[in-house]
């Protein structure tokens, strides 16, 4: 199997990508192994033999739909939490290897740093991620993880490699952990 995070962008421009029938935002193309593992059965019953698209759309709805086939699919209908859609914790970041927004920004909070990226670049390297399959966007996590890096850095007021900060001293919003 050929792995999302080495492989150069699919072939589809901007321009040619269909809209969500939703929020009206151009969709990326999702490969079928994607839908088939992550779908519920009662979903995936409906499954059509048409090109899918991911939604990137963090209010949206919708997560996957087909313009050909009149087919979409909502954040209910997977076996997963959609992290770029949920506010609520747990929000996962990297399928493969279970990093969650929570668990990078408490790491961060601990030792001043995060270890994710790193880690899952040696597994990327070791040809053990399957972002494709496991990943409900179909594409590769790092963009994610980072993301959630620098917010931690930054939530926290630290520079990369900075001291960790005590517990007592961390900001949290109301009901979220840090």
């Amino acid at each position: 199997m050929s792995s999302c995070c080495a492989l150069p962008a699919r072939k589809e421009t901007q321009t040619t990508l269909p809209l969500c029938p939703e929020c009206r935002r151009k969709g990326r193309r999702v490969e079928p192994v994607t839908l088939k593992a992550l779908l519920l059965p009662p979903a995936l019953a409906r499954l059509e033999n048409t090109p899918y698209h991911f939604c990137p759309t963090p209010t949206c709805p919708v997560v996957y739909f087909a313009v050909e086939a009149e087919s979409i699919y909502h954040k209910k209908d997977l076996k997963v939490r959609v992290g770029l859609k949920e506010v609520d914790d747990p929000i996962p970041v990297c399928y493969c290897f279970g990093h969650t927004r929570t668990s990078v920004w408490e790491e961060i909070r601990r030792t001043g740093q995060s270890t994710a990226v790193q880690s899952i670049t040696a597994h990327v390297q070791a040809g053990r991620c399957a972002c494709e399959v496991n990943n409900p966007s179909g594409a590769c996590c790092l963009g994610e993880v980072n993301k959630a890096v620098k917010e931690g850095i930054a939530r926290l007021g630290l520079k990369s490699g900075a001291a960790p900060v005590p517990e007592a001293l961390t900001p949290a919003r109301s009901g979220e952990r840090v």
